[in-house]
């Protein structure tokens, strides 16, 4: 699995990476384990992707994998399995709003 950022975004700075991420989760990996494994190895993240004693998608984040948008999916439902097996990649997004 490999879920990615884009060069030069606030995560990446922050977590002190620059480019992709590679996660080795298992096939049956959901988002939640993904981001379990991210806010794990980088905790700098924590609680920047999931809303504080939530648990659930902060607003503005979101998830991307085989031109498909998984950012609505239910956290603990399985990756498709092309991303499982690292044959896609997951883009986590930080989007930007503004006026």
């Amino acid at each position: 699995m490999n879920p990615e950022a884009p060069e030069g975004a606030r995560g990446t700075e922050l977590a002190g990476v620059s480019g992709e991420v590679r996660v080795s989760l298992g096939q049956e990996a959901s988002l939640a384990d993904v981001i379990d494994e991210l806010e794990t190895r980088f905790p700098a993240l924590a609680e920047t992707i999931r809303e504080h004693g939530l648990g659930r998608r902060r607003a503005y984040i979101r998830f991307f994998a085989g031109g498909h948008d998984l950012s609505h999916e239910d956290l603990t439902d399985p990756l498709p399995t092309d991303v499982a097996e690292g044959r896609v990649p997951l883009t986590v997004v930080g989007a930007i709003a503004g006026g």
